[in-house]
């Protein structure tokens, strides 16, 4: 298993989600990272709880198999290896005062456990992936949805855009962005994860635990 230098995120990929959080659509994508510290894996979902609200972002991650510098959108495509689904946990309260000030978002977007990956499932066909859907369900409620038709860069576009600011190396991740319905998280709710491309299906199950 490839492990990665780093998770290189996007904000504000779905129009939806920028307006739910009165955000203006960003003329590229916005760009920022995760350390390999941030990693997790369900079905555990650690959020702290003396740091004010930890709020659920469910994206489509995908997982590149080659070095990419540059690239080409075809060239990204061909890097796709796997595919899952990612929450990427946001102290929220925090972000919204790191911004404020002007700062940066790492101590609300890159703490330990602040990147939980679902098993990985294997891409044969990577086009398909700009037909996948997923959901998040919290308590048995629909809580996310997302096409990735509707986001506003797509995939192989968008990793190939990444790759010309920060190169890309075998087992690196990308988390491309999440639609709307993000919210806060509590301990002892049930999460389920959908995620179908193709013929390709993946449900997961996760639950909300103390971080101490």
């Amino acid at each position: 298993m490839l492990k990665p230098s780093k998770i290189v995120c996007v904000g504000r990929n779905y129009a939806a989600h920028a307006a739910e959080l009165n955000n203006p659509i960003p003329a590229e994508p916005l760009l920022f990272i995760k350390p390999p510290s941030s990693l997790a894996k369900l079905p555990e979902v650690r959020i702290p709880t003396d740091r004010g609200a930890c709020h659920h972002e469910l994206e489509l991650a995908v997982q590149v198999q080659q070095r990419l510098r540059r690239a080409t959108p075809e060239q990204a495509s061909a890097a796709i290896g796997q595919v899952t689904l990612a929450l990427d946990l946001t102290l929220r309260e925090l972000q919204d005062k790191l911004k404020q000030q002007g700062q940066p978002w790492e101590r609300a977007k890159a703490f330990d456990g602040a990147c939980v990956l679902a098993e990985w499932l294997v891409v044969d066909d990577p086009a398909q992936l700009q037909q996948a859907s997923f959901k998040l369900f919290c308590d048995e409620h629909l809580q996310q949805q997302g096409e990735a038709t509707q986001m506003l860069m797509p995939i192989a576009e968008l990793i190939a855009h990444i790759s010309h600011t920060f190169t890309l190396e075998p087992g690196d991740v990308v988390l491309t962005g999440t639609p709307a319905g993000v919210g806060p998280l509590h301990v002892g709710q049930q999460l389920d994860l959908h995620l179908q491309f193709g013929a390709t299906r993946g449900h997961w199950q996760g639950k909300v635990i103390a971080d101490e």
